[in-house]
């Protein structure tokens, strides 16, 4: 079975390119689900019910993310990462190590949106660049999500 050709007006090299972005970012979005998922499991102290409700918020909001970033790389013609062993290769996020406490959760988690945010703003120029909107609309609306994250979490370790 031969292979469509995909014409819808961004040259193959640059969808490649796109779509490898993309994919660090999907790697990350998913590394940092799973992340924000454990730590709703896991947190305890006073700012329990504050810190588990706010991560399921967050973690919600990031799983219904993670397919919009998988179907615009399939989109672009390219398979999506699926795989803990690819999302581990590919992300800039890395593991929780036991059960930090809430602080430290609270601090990783902002340390993962803004790596988030940082790595769709390294795919938005190549995006711009080739004049590919959708995915420009994509990043730029991840970017505000992950943003607002960051600050409402860092918000929460000021004294």
């Amino acid at each position: 079975m031969s292979k469509t050709t995909i014409n819808i007006g961004i040259a193959e090299k640059d969808r490649k390119k796109i779509a490898e972005g993309l994919s660090r970012m999907l790697a990350d979005t998913y590394t940092l689900y799973l992340k924000t998922h454990n730590f709703h499991w896991n947190v305890t102290g006073p700012m329990f019910q504050t810190l588990h409700l706010m991560f399921m918020t967050q973690y919600n909001e990031i799983w219904l993310a993670v397919d919009l970033v998988a179907e615009r790389i399939r989109t672009l013609g390219y398979p999506a990462p699926g795989s803990y062993k690819e999302f581990s290769e590919l992300s800039c996020i890395k593991d929780a190590k036991g059960v930090p406490s809430a602080k430290e959760m609270i601090r990783q988690l902002v340390d993962g949106q803004e790596a988030v945010a940082r790595t769709a703003r390294e795919v938005l120029p190549i995006a711009e660049k080739a004049g590919d909107q959708p995915t420009v609309d994509l990043l730029s609306a991840r970017m505000e999500v992950h943003e607002k994250n960051a600050w409402m979490l860092r918000s929460l370790l000021e004294e």
